[in-house]
């Protein structure tokens, strides 16, 4: 249980410490996106993509081809691949230049889903000074 004086001590340290830190913190010593983060292969037959973002550098999970397949047959569904998508913030995947962005695909399994997960972490490690700069960059003057 936390005394009041850890209380006051931890609402200094988040006022004084930005919101990816924190996070960060709050992970612990794990510095990577976890395959938790993505919703159950399931998710993705019925035409839905997850987008989410990390440390400057967005992703996106969807299966191809992107349409719902859910109540066809299972050699249907299994017909697809898994499309794992990186691009750097600010924008959004809809919203950001093809160039910017690299896809590789991956089965549509389980398996391919943590295959997509190592290689997100993968592309965040080898391409951090890239993620970093897009995380520093002031977006501001592109605001209307």
């Amino acid at each position: 249980m936390l005394t009041d004086i850890t209380r006051e001590e931890e609402k200094r340290m988040k006022k004084n410490v930005p919101a990816d830190e924190r996070q960060m913190r709050d992970m612990g010593d794990t510095s990577k996106i976890e395959e938790t983060t993505f919703y159950h292969i399931n998710y993705y037959l019925y035409g839905k993509a997850f987008k989410g973002s990390y440390q400057g550098m967005r992703f996106r999970l969807a299966r191809n081809p992107l349409e719902n397949v859910f109540f066809k047959p299972k050699e249907v569904q299994d017909a697809g691949t898994l499309m794992a998508t990186v691009w750097p913030e600010p924008f959004s995947y809809e919203n950001t230049d093809d160039e910017k962005k690299l896809t590789k695909e991956f089965p549509f399994s389980e398996d391919g889903k943590l295959a997509a997960v190592d290689w997100f972490n993968e592309q965040y490690e080898s391409r951090k000074e890239e993620w970093d700069a897009a995380k520093h960059t002031d977006w501001s003057s592109l605001r209307k």
